[in-house]
């Protein structure tokens, strides 16, 4: 695809105007763990279960393709409990499809997060080799990672939080680390295989196997605030994953943060990835959903993604979430990364590539410029840094009166309106903190 700056795109947006911005904060709750004190927490609710450790043992212990807070120092942190029962822990990525749907994709994204043999003081065992289990309720056939499979217990570690595509008891949790991550291609393919309006019904049928027929030991699942902080650590034994699970979930829905004003015209992202998102932003956030069986979010007509992560590694799953991205964007893109995540999950929306512009300023131009029924000269502009942190964001002038009226609780202007700048090659360069 040819991507002109200057050419007839670049002319029919060049007298698009874009409003003065001003920073606004916006604040939620904040329970949090200090990461200083996740060991200590950890090596206690491990404690609980010691009886489950014997000398000798070999302890899997997962790892998955998400940006969770401190996800380094949790991990770190149980396979340290495991040597202090005399057992030897070893870590198995559990992220279904990606890294590109390979074994050393799936180490590569590990390591973004800091997660290696050295940082762990313990091996990575990397295969997309499976073991079939059998049947689920729902007539799905249950897949579990041979490593894991063949190892003398394994542990679930992960985030618990709402799903970006579905509703249902359990979204993304240990029911779905279980079923989805440890299950590989082939079991997050046999998950996704009904479409996603059975998504919610496959996972805990999935996982119900899992924990019958695999050595799991137990769940060390996390939620965080709406900071991206770690505010709750948790251990549950295997037997009673499923009646728990619900129970935090509702807890993590009520950490989640929000774009407080509600609605706009128009949202900038500066950042999407996997990192933030299995859709490169969380449409519980952006309003961005890639199925009909979820919704929330902020209300906006267009949406612009300006750039994608490095710790991607090229997977852009969710560009096609966007209205419009930029040359930049595209360019970052890779399809063997991305491609087998939308094989596998059935949702090709996820991976369509919506039009493209040359920079950043035509990209909020064209957003603009395509609004329908607005304000053109109180155009509401919303501008994030990611979906994860929006603790600090950007507001266009026309909310500002309301701001300092104290119209949306937990909203204050931390700046005045001013013009956004960028350099030479069209780059948004205004940061977002002060």
């Amino acid at each position: 695809m040819k991507i002109v700056q200057g050419g007839t795109v670049s002319q029919l947006l060049s007298g698009v105007a874009i409003p003065k911005m001003f920073r606004a904060e916006q604040k939620f709750p904040r329970e949090s763990i200090k990461p200083s004190d996740i060991p200590a927490k950890i090596f206690s609710l491990l404690s609980r279960f010691e009886s489950k450790f014997r000398p000798g043992m070999n302890i899997a212990i997962t790892a998955g393709s998400r940006g969770i807070a401190n996800v380094a120092i949790i991990t770190r942190s149980i396979a340290d409990y495991v040597k202090s029962r005399g057992a030897a822990p070893f870590i198995v990525p559990a992220m279904g499809s990606h890294g590109g749907a390979t074994a050393q994709g799936q180490l590569e994204v590990l390591a973004g997060y800091g997660i290696t043999p050295e940082s762990m003081g313990c091996e990575i065992h990397s295969s997309m080799d499976t073991v079939e289990l059998g049947l689920s309720s729902t007539g799905q056939n249950v897949y579990v990672d041979r490593n894991a499979f063949e190892s003398d217990g394994i542990i679930i570690s992960c985030r618990i939080k709402p799903h970006n595509a579905f509703r249902g008891p359990y979204e993304s949790g240990p029911c779905k680390m279980l079923a989805v991550g440890l299950g590989k291609q082939k079991g997050a393919e046999q998950v996704h295989s009904a479409g996603m309006g059975h998504i919610a019904e496959n996972i805990p049928s999935i996982a119900r196997v899992i924990i019958e027929k695999a050595p799991v030991l137990l769940a060390c699942p996390c939620i965080e605030n709406a900071y991206d902080e770690t505010c709750r650590l948790e251990a549950i034994d295997a037997g009673e994953i499923l009646s728990r699970e619900p129970e935090l979930l509702r807890f993590a829905f009520s950490q989640m943060p929000s774009i407080l004003v509600g609605e706009g015209d128009v949202l900038i992202v500066d950042e999407t990835g996997k990192n933030y998102s299995g859709t490169g932003v969380d449409p519980n956030i952006t309003g961005t959903f890639s199925t009909d069986y979820a919704t929330g979010g902020v209300k906006v007509q267009r949406t612009c993604f300006l750039g994608l992560s490095g710790a991607s590694h090229g997977n852009a799953l969710g560009v096609g979430l966007a209205d419009v991205i930029t040359r930049r964007f595209y360019e970052s893109i890779d399809p063997e990364m991305m491609y087998p995540n939308c094989i596998t999950s059935t949702v090709l929306k996820s991976a369509r590539i919506p039009p493209v512009v040359a920079t950043d300023k035509e990209a909020v131009q064209m957003c603009i410029r395509t609004c329908t029924g607005i304000d053109r000269e109180h155009v509401r502009v919303i501008r994030i840094p990611n979906s994860l942190h929006i603790g600090r964001i950007m507001l266009s002038e026309a909310y500002y009166s309301d701001v300092l009226a104290g119209k949306w609780a937990g909203v204050s202007a931390l700046s005045e309106p001013e013009e956004l700048a960028f350099d030479e090659t069209g780059r948004l360069i205004t940061p977002l903190g002060s």
